[in-house]
């Protein structure tokens, strides 16, 4: 018996899909088609990427008002929230102006699926040191707690929008 395992995309987090003729050039065929995806900002994708962008700035500001935020494990908080962030905004810059149509010699799913399952880990991480750094002080306690919001916020983006299967297969099935 053998086992495999699959990764199925299930929903694209433009609301459309990454087919052959995204970057066909096929510009100006609707009036809904131009630079900015006005369908886009309402999709389940990007509220969560905007939910996971305010929960890290807010877990970064609370870091950078503690007084104890020079200690080693609060600069690593305050690097692994800031570039999520910044990651979490490019991905959503790029739907919102449709750049993966320009943009055809990167595989725009799996980048995504790349940065959040290394980012997710590094804040789980971030949030975990922390958590256990925080001495009792209310910003660091706060920190800590929208770190892990923003960690569930990014597993919730990631169990959303890919499906992950292990299939089974006999081998006792004539060839």
């Amino acid at each position: 018996m053998s086992h495999g395992a699959g990764l199925v995309r299930t929903t694209c987090s433009s609301g459309s899909s990454f087919g052959p003729r995204a970057g066909a050039g096929q510009r100006g065929t609707s009036p809904s088609e131009g630079l900015l995806d006005q369908v886009y900002p309402r999709t389940q994708g990007a509220v969560l990427k905007v939910a996971q962008m305010v929960t890290l700035l807010i877990a970064f500001v609370c870091v950078r008002s503690s007084p104890w935020s020079g200690h080693s494990a609060f600069r690593y908080f305050e690097v692994v929230t800031i570039c999520n962030l910044i990651m979490i905004l490019a991905f959503y810059l790029v739907h919102l102006f449709r750049l993966y149509r320009m943009l055809t010699c990167i595989s725009w799913p799996l980048s995504e699926l790349l940065h959040y399952l290394i980012g997710t880990l590094l804040l789980l991480i971030a949030s975990i040191v922390a958590a256990s750094k925080s001495y009792n002080q209310s910003e660091l306690v706060a920190a800590a707690i929208f770190g892990f919001v923003a960690t569930f916020l990014c597993l919730a983006s990631v169990w959303l929008s890919y499906k992950i299967s292990c299939v089974t297969q006999s081998t006792d099935a004539p060839v």
